[in-house]
């Protein structure tokens, strides 16, 4: 680092998240060296950081909690104002459940519909700052979307790999971007096989799901946001739609850096985490439930939720991690319940979600059901997108 930049940050570098392994925090990073898994950014959290000193309240982005985010230099932030989306309460279906704590995060208030705007302005910022020309990227849709707007914003060249299946919407978005689309034949793991031999000199930044260490870091300010707006409070039960696990590992990640800094109040729990999959394609749930030793020979089906059909998800050892440390679970939805849960969140609460958001809606009837969800308790829905894109997919399913 250039010693004469003034930092905001207490970046202090980064572990494997296999073994801790450090790993330089000034050069573009991959994964470990030593394992070959994810990198996980650390700080320096020893001298005290109060919330008012290190929260600019001015800033209505994730880009608020900039102390705890991993930008050397301000002159390098690519945003286009992501972040501190809204914490609704959800008063008509909590009546009707007998849910009065029913909140929902609304992550579809994003730039570019989605809470993939947190975790790509993160990393296209990095990008930019340790010295990328472009970047490459698997998707199922939104991601692809959200990395080509913030590499417009940088100047930086875009390449989107996506299932040719993809709704239109996200495709057309990406030419209008100007990023460079190559539709393939199959689920997101055959784009980034594709992404692998089109990038084999390296010469773009590969900013897949969790192979490079900050996409993480964007996606962790979620969790910040909602103990911010619960008044450092957590909900009892966090419900999240997971499919390569970013989010869910990230809010986790939050949670364990506020406790650490002494952030959140001091009765406060950490939340019981819900990784809600689609029916179609459940690795993290086969693997949860017992049903495989792993994810890595999956074979996953197209789902209406494009987000949640990752059927290898890199990051399955983290989440399962994350489920254990929060005494968790995991459970998959049918794409006809999440048109179910998406007509009941439309209906009732004036809120048209992605597939994902009624999943996370159906999943928290069914934990609510069987008893593992009390009555009187907080419970918050991780809805991740607009359904604005996913209308080919949707289109005329508002009748029962």
């Amino acid at each position: 680092m250039n010693p004469t930049i003034e930092t905001l940050t207490r970046l202090h570098e980064l572990e494997c998240s296999e073994c801790g392994q450090p790993h330089s925090a000034h050069q573009l990073q991959l994964v470990s060296e030593c394992h070959q898994m994810p990198l996980v950014a650390t700080y320096d959290l020893r001298e005290r950081l109060s919330r008012s000193a290190a929260i600019n309240l001015a800033d209505a982005s994730m880009w608020r909690y900039r102390a705890l985010l991993p930008l050397l230099d301000d002159k390098n932030k690519v945003s286009l104002g992501e972040g501190f989306t809204p914490l609704l309460h959800l008063p008509t279906l909590g009546g009707r459940y007998e849910l009065p704590h029913l909140l929902l995060k609304d992550e579809g208030q994003n730039p570019t519909g989605s809470f993939k705007a947190r975790g790509l302005s993160m990393a296209v910022s990095k990008a930019k700052e340790l010295g990328a020309t472009g970047c490459i990227i698997p998707t199922a849709g939104n991601a692809g979307v959200a990395l080509a707007a913030y590499c417009a914003r940088a100047g930086l060249r875009a390449v989107v790999a996506m299932p040719r299946h993809t709704p239109k919407a996200f495709k057309e978005a990406c030419y209008w971007y100007g990023a460079e689309v190559q539709l393939i034949d199959g689920l997101i793991n055959d784009c980034a096989a594709w992404v692998r031999q089109r990038n084999a000199d390296g010469q773009l930044l590969d900013v897949s799901t969790l192979k490079e260490p900050y996409r993480l870091e964007g996606k962790k300010t979620m969790g910040y946001e909602l103990a911010e707006q619960l008044g450092w409070q957590l909900p009892d039960v966090l419900l999240y739609p997971a499919g390569g696990g970013t989010g869910l590992i990230g809010i986790w990640k939050a949670f364990r850096e506020m406790q650490q800094l002494g952030w959140l109040a001091p009765d406060a729990k950490l939340s019981r985490m819900v990784a809600v999959q689609a029916d179609a394609c459940q690795p993290l749930v086969a693997t949860y439930t017992g049903q495989q030793a792993n994810c890595h020979d999956y074979v996953g089906r197209p789902s209406i939720a494009n987000g949640l059909a990752v059927p290898r998800p890199l990051g399955e050892k983290m989440m399962l991690r994350v489920l254990a440390e929060s005494n968790g679970t995991a459970l998959s939805i049918t794409d006809e319940e999440m048109i179910e849960g998406m007509r009941e969140l439309a209906r009732h609460e004036g809120l048209f979600v992605a597939p994902e958001g009624g999943a996370v809606w159906i999943a928290a009837r069914k934990l609510l059901a069987s008893g593992w969800i009390a009555p009187g308790e907080r419970i918050l829905l991780l809805n991740t997108g607009s359904a604005q894109k996913y209308l080919d997919n949707v289109e005329g399913r508002w009748e029962k």
